[in-house]
């Protein structure tokens, strides 16, 4: 399974869906997972799924407000012209 750490900024529509579908009431503190990057500075992420992918979404008060303000039909003027990298320094150890 790919790992990616994306930020907020960087999400697709889709992924925010799946995000929201994920954690509909929001995230509770033992939903987040604290590691530290490559750069050694502490980051706190929830973990979405795709059948291919888990995303590591690092948390941000724009993430909060966006999961509490999503609207569904905003998706549909939104572009799919997002790119995501993927992070160096992802720990393997995460569990499948």
């Amino acid at each position: 399974m790919k790992r990616v750490i994306i930020d907020y900024k960087k999400m697709t529509p889709e992924l925010l869906k799946l995000l929201v579908e994920a954690y509909p009431e929001g995230y509770a503190d033992s939903d987040v997972l604290r590691f530290k990057n490559a750069k050694g500075e502490l980051i706190e992420a929830v973990e979405v799924n795709t059948e291919d992918t888990k995303y590591l979404v690092k948390i941000s008060a724009s993430l909060e407000h966006s999961m509490a303000y999503y609207d569904e039909d905003d998706d549909q003027d939104q572009t799919d012209d997002f790119e995501i990298e993927e992070a160096t320094g992802i720990d393997e150890d995460l569990d499948d």
